[in-house]
């Protein structure tokens, strides 16, 4: 590959949660993450480690869509350090589809998350992640009870 083509994983990564994350285009994850991505989801009761394929992923964000409408996403921190770039992240979206067995309530909900990407040739091969889930819950508990 020509030297002028390679990018850092860090800019990488910024243009995968533009691009992806966002939820403006999760089709091009196949541009972002290889064929099979380790998934290790960081929950305290029930840590899990899935395989993700592009198409999987890109069907997870469209997932996320269906739950919180056209969702902003805003990089908070991004740090680099040899094949792994941290990000955190402030998610904020409306609750326009059922999560979790809430029914949607047309209000806002933020989501605070952070994960771990580590890159091999350029493309995602795994990552660790955590978001708040408790807090998103509370949200949604607070939002039907002001109905």
């Amino acid at each position: 590959m020509n030297d002028s083509l390679l990018q850092t994983n860090e800019q990488i990564l910024k243009s995968f949660y533009e691009i992806v994350r966002t939820g403006r285009h999760p089709e091009r994850a196949e541009l972002f993450m290889a064929k099979e991505v380790k998934a290790h989801q960081i929950n305290s009761e029930n840590m899990v480690t899935i395989i993700r394929s592009p198409q999987n992923y890109a069907d997870h964000i469209r997932e996320m869509k269906d739950s919180w409408g056209n969702f902003k996403i805003e990089i908070e921190e991004l740090i680099t350090q040899n094949q792994k770039v941290y990000v955190r992240w402030k998610q904020i979206g409306i609750h326009i589809g059922e999560y979790e067995g809430y029914q949607p309530t047309n209000k806002e909900v933020v989501e605070l998350g952070s994960a771990i990407y580590r890159l091999e040739n350029q493309k995602i091969v795994e990552y660790w992640i955590q978001v708040d889930r408790l807090g998103i819950i509370e949200q949604l508990k607070k939002n039907q009870e002001a109905d």
